[in-house]
C-alpha cells in the first residue's frame, strides 16, 4: 500500500512540476509567426555566426527568413560556410519585411558607402521596421545617418565612426535602442538574435 502511494505521489509531482514548469518555458520562448526578416549579407566574407545563428534564433521563433546580397547566388563566409542569397539588393522591397538585418564580418564594409544598402536601411527606419545590423555592420546604419542620438554597439573598429556620426558607443554585447537592435561580434549573435525576436515581438 506504501509502495503504491508513494509511486502515486512521484508520479503527481512529475505531473505538476511538468505543468508548472511549462508556462515559465512557453513565456521565454516568444513566437513572432508571420514576421519576416530581411537579412542582408556580403557577397563574401560574411561572419558565418553572425548570418546562421541569427537566423536560426528568428526562425525558431517562427519567422520567415531571406537572405539578400549585392547579387543573388551562393554566397560564401570567412569560415567557408555557404548561403543563398535569393535577392539581389536592388529587388528587396522593404514594405514586405518587418525587420531588416544587416550581417557583419570583413566582407559588410562593401556596403558601408553603398547607396541601396543605406536607402534600405532608411527606407527601414522610416517605416518603422526593427532594423538590426552587427560586427562592423552598424556603420551602415551610421553612415546612413540613422544612429544620431541612438545608443549604439559595434565591433571596436567602428566605434570611431559611430561616435563621429553621432551615436553612442556603448560598447555593449548587444544595445537595443527602440526598434534599432546592434551586436558587437559573432560571440554575441545568438543575443543578437534572441533581441531582434524580442523587438518583433514588441
Amino acid at each position: 500500500m506504501k509502495e503504491n502511494l508513494s509511486f502515486a505521489l512521484v508520479v503527481s509531482l512529475i505531473l505538476l512540476s511538468g505543468c508548472i514548469g511549462q508556462p515559465e518555458g512557453g513565456e521565454k520562448m516568444l513566437e513572432v509567426k508571420g514576421k519576416k526578416a530581411l537579412l542582408i549579407v556580403a557577397p563574401s566574407n560574411f561572419r558565418d555566426e553572425e548570418l546562421f545563428k541569427t537566423k536560426a534564433e528568428l526562425e525558431k521563433a517562427g519567422a520567415t527568413t531571406t537572405i539578400a546580397s549585392r547579387e543573388k547566388g551562393t554566397i560564401t563566409g570567412m569560415l567557408g560556410g555557404k548561403a543563398e542569397a535569393t535577392l539581389s539588393l536592388g529587388e528587396a522591397n522593404v514594405a514586405e519585411f518587418d525587420a531588416v538585418v544587416f550581417i557583419g564580418g570583413s566582407g559588410a564594409a562593401t556596403y558601408f558607402n553603398d547607396s541601396t544598402a543605406q536607402q534600405i536601411a532608411r527606407e527601414a527606419a522610416e517605416k518603422e521596421k526593427v532594423l538590426a545590423a552587427i560586427c562592423i555592420a552598424p556603420s551602415i546604419l551610421a553612415n546612413a545617418g540613422l544612429l544620431q542620438g541612438k545608443n549604439a554597439t559595434s565591433f571596436s573598429s567602428e566605434a570611431d565612426n559611430l561616435q563621429n556620426k553621432g551615436a553612442n558607443y556603448t560598447g555593449e554585447a548587444v544595445t537595443v535602442d527602440g526598434k534599432i537592435v546592434t551586436g558587437n561580434g559573432p560571440e554575441a549573435a545568438q543575443q543578437f538574435g534572441q533581441k531582434i525576436v524580442e523587438a518583433l515581438a514588441g
